[in-house]
């Protein structure tokens, strides 16, 4: 296993027009994404097991070949296609965050000054390994990292920097509004019930506020544009609780 330092964005590998996202659904409230760059597709998250079809059918039909797999954090509605779909693209590059990465093996044990509280949700084994380990600010392609832990202990968001797209996770929830899974929202409860640290988690939705995204993309429920007031009055609903 490699990682790679951190790099500003390579000419070669940002397409030279925003393409907007693909979103690709199980349910209509689990999703993963695709972002096309230069050299290829990037896939935002995998989706629970057998979404993998759905992936590769949209990329066949894109016409373009998905050349890396970024994922947000490691739940398995996030990491459940995974190793089908390594199995069918050989070579394809996989990336998570270096905090996040014990927890594909399963070490669930806290880190340095971390909270100690018990992290939730189903964590699978897979086999599949990371290619490259990012941090805070690193460049995956187009895409800026951003540290949005809380949800999970290594959480990461991604910024595409050509139009403002900002791929959240489960920071926040979209469906039937936006919601910050910082609490449990009745909207999509589950997101709060799963959340490992509710404080570190508020955080970092204040933080990916600041980053003023033209569309939020979270992991559950449609892409809002122009989100900045509904993550603004998410971030206060969860601040009252």
């Amino acid at each position: 296993m490699s990682t790679i330092a951190a790099i500003e964005p390579p000419t070669g590998l940002i397409a030279p027009a925003p393409v907007d996202p693909v979103r690709i659904s199980r349910f209509g409230i689990v999703n993963a994404y695709l972002v096309a760059e230069e050299d290829g597709l990037t896939l935002i998250d995998t989706g629970l097991p057998g979404t993998q079809r759905r992936i590769l059918e949209r990329a066949e039909e894109l016409g373009v070949p998905i050349v890396r797999i970024a994922l947000t954090h490691a739940h398995s509605d996030h990491v459940g296609s995974l190793d089908a779909l390594a199995s069918a693209l050989p070579g394809v590059q996989v990336i998570i965050s270096e905090r996040e990465a014990p927890l594909l093996r399963g070490d669930k044990d806290p880190r340095g000054r971390e909270p100690g509280n018990r992290v939730r949700g189903s964590f699978p084994t897979v086999i599949t390994r990371p290619t490259r380990l990012v941090n805070d600010n690193e460049y995956v392609g187009s895409l800026r990292v951003i540290a949005s832990p809380g949800h999970t202990p290594g959480h990461v968001a991604f910024l595409d920097t050509r139009d403002g797209t900002l791929y959240a996770g489960d920071v926040f929830t979209t469906r039937l509004g936006v919601a910050s899974s910082s609490r449990v929202a009745w909207r999509y409860p589950i997101a709060g019930l799963l959340t490992w640290s509710r404080a570190l988690d508020l955080q970092s939705a204040r933080r990916l506020l600041q980053v003023a995204p033209t569309r939020l993309a979270a992991g559950h429920g449609p892409i809002v544009p122009e989100p900045a007031q509904a993550m603004e009055d998410a971030i206060t609903a969860a601040e009252g609780h």
